[in-house]
């Protein structure tokens, strides 16, 4: 029985283009005629509205399947596409799980036991994790197979890195031992700026192999697609930064073996 690869976008910096590349990575598999499931872990829920799902119209999210009140599958919603993606979207509700899960016993895998049974029903299950390193990362990086981080060539990030690879370590040992890193996503990348390529050469001889070939660049057309709830492959597949995520894609792929 075929199960799905589940990958955490995660970054606890905000702003490196984490949603994004969830968003356009779901959409450039579904695009491939993969069968994807986005799980909207961000009470900001911008993933969700950035691949067109209206939460204001919604009863049911993410929350509702933690709080245990119904299963993760009656959530699933099907946003109006070219391409066949299901969404697990989020709200702000979202926020109050965390506290909500603290007294649990197992509360690091409450997510892991929801997605259990939807599992086979995809090849991929991609989880936009918030920016933190809270209760909600944790239990998308108990839950995942592997992590792929995006962050932005800039001095910051190096730091924030190491107490990410730290939170993933301690995940590792004490609740998935399956967990490894997918690849580091170097996004808004500007050629004009001497400090990218700095900070692209540190990072690259930390992690090796493990940095993504593929460059996700500064453009316009990624900070406007979000607001006609598009990805940037539906809504301009010509665009530098289409380019970019769809060669993401075929790498990401290929390293699948």
């Amino acid at each position: 029985m075929r199960k799905a690869k589940i990958i955490a976008v995660a970054n606890q910096k905000g702003g490196v283009g984490k949603t994004t590349s969830a968003v356009s990575l779901c959409s450039a598999l579904a695009r491939k005629k993969k069968k994807v499931l986005l799980v909207d872990s961000d009470p900001q829920g911008n993933a969700s509205s950035g691949i067109g799902v209206n939460i204001r119209e919604l009863n049911n999210h993410l929350y509702h399947s933690y709080t245990g009140d119904i299963p993760l599958s009656d959530v699933f919603v099907n946003p109006e596409s070219k391409w066949k993606l299901t969404v697990v979207p989020s709200s702000i509700d979202l926020a109050a799980a965390e506290m909500e899960l603290f007294p649990l016993k197992e509360r690091e895998y409450v997510l892991k036991k929801m997605l259990k049974p939807v599992q086979d029903q995809f090849d991929y299950i991609i989880i936009d994790c918030p920016p933190s390193l809270g209760l909600l990362t944790v239990n998308s990086l108990t839950a995942a197979h592997s992590v792929l981080i995006p962050m932005q060539c800039e001095y910051f990030a190096l730091e924030g890195l190491s107490q990410l690879v730290s939170t993933i370590r301690s995940v590792k040992k004490s609740l998935n031992k399956e967990l490894f890193i997918e690849g580091l996503l170097l996004t808004m990348f500007d050629r004009r700026n001497k400090l990218t390529f700095q900070v692209a050469e540190e990072i690259q001889k930390h992690f090796g192999d493990q940095v993504f070939e593929t460059v996700i660049p500064r453009n316009v057309r990624l900070s406007e697609c979000p607001s006609h709830g598009q990805s940037v492959i539906e809504y301009d597949i010509k665009s530098s930064g289409a380019k970019a995520y769809i060669k993401l894609t075929n790498e990401f792929i290929r390293r699948q073996g």
